[in-house]
């Protein structure tokens, strides 16, 4: 009979478009259609782990209180290949110089949305939690099983039937999953509480740590705790809390003082313990000699705290548990290595090794489970660009980026986070050195004649100057029609309000300002219009829009820059510009 490997390897080797089937079969070979018990004690880790250690309940604080302050934000995705090295990027260890590498590529890659059905579920997942208490439930529970489970509830009818309007962090120590087969390894959840109540695999996210252990009973469809490697020094550091208050409650004499002859009763074996502690204890018989007329003896019996090492084995364990879960101890109130310094780049190391990775996790589960149901392109990201210990001092950040000519004026205002300046497209626009010349043009200078000094330009030449530096590489040959298009939504936003006009970003209506002002527009500003084709779906009202277009959110998006006009005169004159 074929071992077990022997299964998985000869599934690996068949024919590519049965390796999923076989992949199956090789693996999950013993399952039947019933309960696969998770191995790990869950119920140990909370009450003995979360519940009783104030390490673990401290390191688990610590994160989550870290995590919850970072925003998230929801994006479209517009260049697939920018984004694929957006998130490889931010997946590794971030810095000052990743952040804005990943800043500049964020902006290329993804247009942010406001405002959307995403943002109000997950800003208010259910009726009695917000976002923050949501996400330190969901983190808590993984950092503590392994595992962590999303209950989405959608209504199943109406408008919005199957997208979920309710996300529900459940319980992981109580989750079981019910198997369907070899062909269905996971078919259902069920929820053992007042009753057993079971709920569909689609309508559950699970995101789990790995697990290597694999039996071929399923087991390993649960993620491991970290605290299963982390049990001994969790155990250890119990332990050491018990004995200590033991010790403290228990304290009783240190010895016994003997006499070898045997010839002291109990009411003398009184007496010299009362004139003992009348002439030789205190502090004024500190260092005093002690005489006796009798042979006597002395058995030790009682440990001190530091002879049981119980300090080191606490701060031993202490020192493990922050390793597992990639917490530097200085955070602990290690105070024999808490300067300035190291507690800054703790609390930086705070970010890159427990943080940042559980969002990145957390944020492609959701973004695999939950976005697409609002949305093809639609992403969720987190701003890693919050997070102050990340950040450079300003004086070094505005010293790099003023030697950093190959980066625009308005890619350098958006890593300083003021914001694009639309006004002026002169920003975006390269600015070389004029000291900057290749050097197989460099002659030597022949010795100039004096001149006289050149006069002082007038107010009227500078305007002249700065107006054509402002239109320099800048077009306003677009239709009419387009900047009508514009004014149209324009008038309807102002008409009816924001609360009927929805559609667009903020983006979207600057560019309508621009269009309907017949302001110049940059290269860049054109290249996007030229890219909003993908768009063009939305070119007409849609049916049940028909009465009140303004309400058409995509067909507002859609003329917002230009309509169709507007949009098919920028891919044009991007045709134009790379042939000339």
């Amino acid at each position: 009979m074929a071992s077990f490997f022997d299964r998985v390897r000869n599934a690996l080797t068949k024919n590519a478009q049965q390796s999923a089937q076989e992949y199956n079969r090789a693996i999950y070979n013993w399952l039947g259609e019933s309960i696969l018990w998770n191995r790990e004690t869950d119920d140990t880790y909370i009450k003995e782990g979360y519940q009783k250690n104030a390490t673990i309940y401290s390191l688990i604080n610590i994160i989550t209180k870290a995590a919850t302050t970072i925003p998230f934000q929801v994006y479209e995705k517009t260049n697939d290949a920018d984004y694929k090295r957006y998130k490889s990027l931010t997946s590794g260890t971030l810095d000052s110089s990743a952040l804005y590498k990943a800043d500049l590529l964020r902006k290329r890659s993804l247009v942010e949305l406001e405002d959307t059905p995403l943002h109000e579920l997950l800003e208010m997942p259910n009726a009695t939690q917000s976002y923050a208490s949501w996400l330190t439930e969901l983190i808590a529970f993984r950092k503590l099983t392994g595992n962590g489970y999303i209950y989405g509830i959608a209504p199943e009818t109406g408008i919005s039937a199957g997208k979920y309007k309710e996300l529900y962090v459940m319980p992981s120590q109580i989750m079981e999953i019910i198997s369907g087969g070899m062909m269905a390894p996971v078919k259902e959840y069920t929820i053992e509480y007042n009753g057993t109540h079971r709920i569909p695999a689609e309508f559950i996210c699970h995101i789990k740590d790995f697990n290597p252990y694999v039996d071929g009973t399923g087991s390993h469809l649960y993620g491991q705790s970290p605290l299963q490697a982390g049990l001994r020094a969790m155990t250890t550091n119990n332990e050491a809390v018990i004995t200590g208050v033991k010790y403290l409650q228990n304290q009783t004499a240190r010895g016994i003082l003997m006499s070898e002859e045997g010839d002291i009763n109990e009411v003398q074996a009184q007496q010299l313990k009362d004139k003992f502690r009348q002439q030789h204890q205190g502090s004024q018989n500190a260092g005093d000699m002690l005489i006796t007329p009798k042979k006597l003896s002395y058995l030790n019996f009682g440990l001190s705290a530091a002879d049981l090492s119980l300090i080191e084995q606490y701060n031993a364990s202490i020192k493990d548990l922050c390793n597992i879960y990639g917490v530097p101890v200085q955070l602990l109130n290690n105070t024999d290595s808490s300067t300035y310094n190291n507690m800054k780049e703790a609390k930086k190391a705070l970010y890159q090794n427990a943080v940042i990775p559980e969002l990145l996790k957390i944020k492609d589960e959701l973004n695999r489970w939950l976005a697409p149901q609002f949305g093809d392109k639609i992403c969720i990201e987190f701003d890693f660009t919050a997070i102050p210990e990340l950040q450079e001092e300003t004086e070094k950040v505005v010293d790099q980026l003023s030697k950093a000519w190959w980066i625009t004026p308005n890619e350098k205002r958006e890593m300083m986070s003021y914001g694009m300046d639309e006004e002026s497209p002169a920003l975006n626009d390269y600015y070389i050195p004029a000291n900057l010349v290749p050097v197989n043009n460099v002659e030597l200078p022949e010795m100039p004649m004096a001149e006289p000094p050149a006069e002082e330009p007038s107010q009227e030449e500078i305007k002249r100057q700065v107006i054509e530096l402002l239109t320099k590489e800048s077009y306003t040959d677009y239709p009419q029609s387009a900047s009508n298009n514009a004014k149209r939504m324009l008038e309807w936003r102002e008409k009816y309000g924001r609360d009927e006009v929805r559609g667009g970003t903020e983006v979207g209506w600057q560019r309508a300002n621009q269009l309907a002002k017949r302001e110049p527009l940059s290269v860049e500003t054109i290249a996007r219009m030229a890219q909003f084709n993908r768009h063009r779906e939305n070119a007409t009202v849609a049916e049940e829009y028909k009465d009140t277009p303004w309400k058409d959110n995509g067909y507002v998006a859609w003329n917002l820059w230009g309509g169709t006009s507007g949009v098919d005169w920028a891919i044009k004159k991007m045709e134009k510009l790379r042939n000339e």
